[in-house]
C-alpha cells in the first residue's frame, strides 16, 4: 500500500485532532493508508537532546519518512498568521531532501488551528505553502464542489483544512470541519493514487 505521511506539530490537540480527519479520509481511498507522525518541539536553550519517541501521540518524523511517502499533509497550529517555530525549523532543515529531490512530483495539503476565527488561518496555510513548492510538491486544496467548504461558519478553507479552536482552546473539530479535514485527505490520496508515486 502507498502512504501519506500526514506529519504535524500540536500543542493544545487541535492539529492532531485534525490530522486523524486527514488520516481517516486518506484510508477510505483504496490502496492508501495515513503514516501520522509529528515533529519535535524546539526551544530558545536546548539542554536535552528531544526523546526518540514522544510520551503520547505519533512518533517523531524520520527523513525516511519523506522519501518513502506518496504524499504529504503537513500541519501546524497557528502562531502569529505563520506556522509554529517547530514546523518552520523542520522544514529548515531539510535542504539534503530539497537538493535532492526527495519530495518533487508529490502531492501536498495543509492543515492548521486558531484560537479565533480571524486568528490568521488563511496567512499560515499559504505560507505552509510556500515550502512545499520549493521543494516541487504538487499543492492540493479542498474545492469548492465541497459542500461544507460554502457553509462552515468555523473552519475550513479553500487553502487546506482548519479549525477553530475558540478562547476555551476546544480541540474538537466541529462536523464540518472534520468533514472538510477527511475530503481534504481523500483528495490527496486520490490524487498520489493517480499520479502512481
Amino acid at each position: 500500500m502507498a502512504e501519506i505521511l500526514v506529519l504535524y506539530y500540536s500543542r493544545g490537540g487541535s492539529v492532531a485532532r485534525l490530522a486523524r480527519q486527514i488520516a481517516r479520509g486518506v484510508e477510505e481511498v483504496p490502496g492508501m493508508q495515513a503514516r501520522l507522525r509529528t515533529v519535535p518541539p524546539v526551544a530558545a536553550v536546548t539542554q536535552q537532546a528531544a526523546p526518540p519517541v514522544p510520551e503520547d501521540g505519533a512518533p517523531y518524523v524520520q527523513l525516511s519518512d519523506l522519501a518513502e511517502c506518496a504524499g504529504l499533509a503537513l500541519g501546524s497550529p497557528t502562531r502569529f498568521g505563520n506556522m509554529a517555530a517547530p514546523v518552520k525549523h523542520f522544514l529548515d532543515g531539510l535542504g539534503g531532501e530539497w537538493a535532492s529531490g526527495t519530495l518533487v512530483g508529490k502531492p501536498a495539503a495543509v492543515f492548521t488551528s486558531t484560537a479565533t476565527q480571524h486568528g490568521g488561518q488563511e496567512s499560515t496555510l499559504l505560507t505552509m505553502h510556500v515550502p512545499l513548492l520549493h521543494h516541487g510538491c504538487v499543492i492540493v486544496g479542498i474545492p469548492f464542489t465541497d459542500a461544507a467548504l460554502n457553509t462552515t461558519r468555523s473552519g475550513g478553507t479553500p487553502y487546506g483544512a482548519s479549525h477553530v479552536a475558540g478562547l476555551q482552546d476546544d480541540p474538537q473539530p466541529t462536523e464540518e470541519e472534520a468533514a472538510l479535514a477527511r475530503a481534504l485527505g481523500r483528495r490527496l490520496a486520490d490524487i498520489a493514487s493517480r499520479l502512481g508515486r
